[in-house]
């Protein structure tokens, strides 16, 4: 297959030359292997029996092949990453060294951390510009330089090809699957993590259906901050026989490490004005598809308003799963412009910012997603809260829609459909 260059490229073409070894961690199945495989000499897949029973028995073999050297899932033999950590520091040349990786070692695996050696970037699922749907007219970068960015453009996406974009999910081999198949590979994926994956890595799973239920209800939440109590009882209605919150923790921390949990975390700044905000994250799976496939919904019940939510006022689960969809498209769009994401809440509800896009120079891009195409004053209302709040430190407001033209109001917020938004 011919390879679909990614935003990630962008930032392993300006830092391999100069890093002897990065790691691509991310969930599987978002495209390390393809990217990585790009660009190296030597490719030590660790899923395969005899290259793993080899890399066991000699990990410095990695030291002396062909560079550069791509170590594939390499948390399966974890010596390779403290032996590339020493190599490194043998030799600190550029372009040695691409890991991959698509889970964490557990606490029980004592892996340095390769703070100062190896360079950790994450991948994951294809964000909207990477799906090549419509040519994005508006940077990201450009809304965060603060010098008021033209904007301008026009998708021919609908709310219909968006609900379709949310059911496919990012997942590089899912694209071009008839809808049947990539709901079979979503469901096989599913099941995959919990009757095998989180066990390889460390974690037993008494009860399968009782993490499925888990899971499930952690979709219901998506894009809202229910506490995770609320989870737990959503997932086991009326049972008595609850899993303890120790092992809930665990499912959480495990799923996590394995990078199918995104949550966006709270935005606290330090120095500010801003006072009582929520310290708790938003819930987001890494892809909206998988979110959609636990909760059993199809495009029709979406648009028809359908789907089930952790709590009655969360609203309809079609606009969490397109915010979550807005979520996966800025953090990757975020991280190519060394910038950080995260959300805003007072803790009385009065204010929320969905996503606050954050750079070094602490300037900041915030951003309201809004599923209806249409943006009046009140969408614009708590953008315009936290510019009176903190003038000095905002880029830009943006309001990233369901909508086919891009424009900047007269009150300076930009209202950008999410086809139209790029690095």
């Amino acid at each position: 297959m011919t390879y679909t260059r990614r935003v990630v490229d962008d930032e392993l073409d300006v830092l391999m030359p100069h890093l002897a070894a990065i790691a691509l961690e991310g969930a599987k199945g978002v495209g390390k292997t393809a990217t990585a495989t790009q660009r190296s000499r030597t490719v030590v897949d660790l899923t395969d029996a005899q290259q793993r029973f080899v890399t066991e028995a000699d990990p410095g073999l990695l030291v002396n092949a062909a560079p550069p050297v791509f170590v594939d899932e390499w948390q399966l033999v974890p010596a390779t990453w403290d032996r590339i950590r020493r190599a490194v520091d043998d030799d600190p040349s550029g372009g040695r060294f691409l890991l991959a990786g698509s889970a964490s070692p557990t606490r029980g695996q004592r892996v340095h951390s390769g703070a100062g050696r190896i360079v950790r970037l994450t991948m994951r699922p294809l964000s909207f510009p990477e799906r090549r749907l419509t040519p994005p007219t508006v940077s990201l970068a450009g809304l965060l330089s603060g010098t008021g960015q033209t904007i301008g453009g026009h998708s021919d996406l609908r709310l219909a090809e968006y609900t379709a974009e949310i059911l496919a999910s990012g997942f590089p081999g899912l694209r071009g699957l008839p809808a049947r198949a990539q709901r079979a590979q979503l469901d096989s994926y599913l099941a995959r993590v919990v009757d095998h994956d989180l066990e390889e890595n460390g974690l037993t799973v008494r009860r399968p259906a009782a993490l499925t239920a888990w899971l499930t209800a952690y979709a219901a939440a998506t894009s809202t901050t229910a506490d995770y109590t609320a989870i737990l009882d959503a997932a086991t209605p009326g049972d008595g026989d609850k899993p303890a919150r120790a092992t809930v923790a665990s499912y959480r921390e495990a799923l996590e490490r394995q990078f199918l949990l995104e949550p966006v975390p709270a935005w606290v700044p330090s120095l500010s004005p801003l006072r009582r905000l929520v310290g708790a994250p938003k819930h987001h799976l890494v892809d909206p598809g998988l979110a959609a496939r636990l909760l059993g919904v199809d495009a029709q019940a979406l648009l028809r308003g359908g789907g089930d939510r952790i709590r009655p006022s969360d609203g309809p689960l079609l606009g969490a799963l397109f915010e979550s969809l807005v979520v996966q498209t800025v953090r990757v769009l975020a991280q190519a412009a060394e910038a950080r994401v995260w959300h805003l809440r007072t803790k009385a509800g009065e204010h929320e910012v969905d996503l606050i896009v954050e750079d070094g120079a602490r300037r900041v891009v915030a951003a309201e997603v809004k599923l209806n195409p249409v943006i009046g004053d009140t969408e614009v209302g708590h953008l315009l809260w936290l510019r009176q709040q903190i003038p000095d430190r905002i880029a830009d407001l943006v309001v990233i829609t369901t909508g086919q033209t891009a424009y900047r109001r007269p009150d300076g917020v930009a209202v950008v459909p999410l086809a139209l938004l790029g690095p």
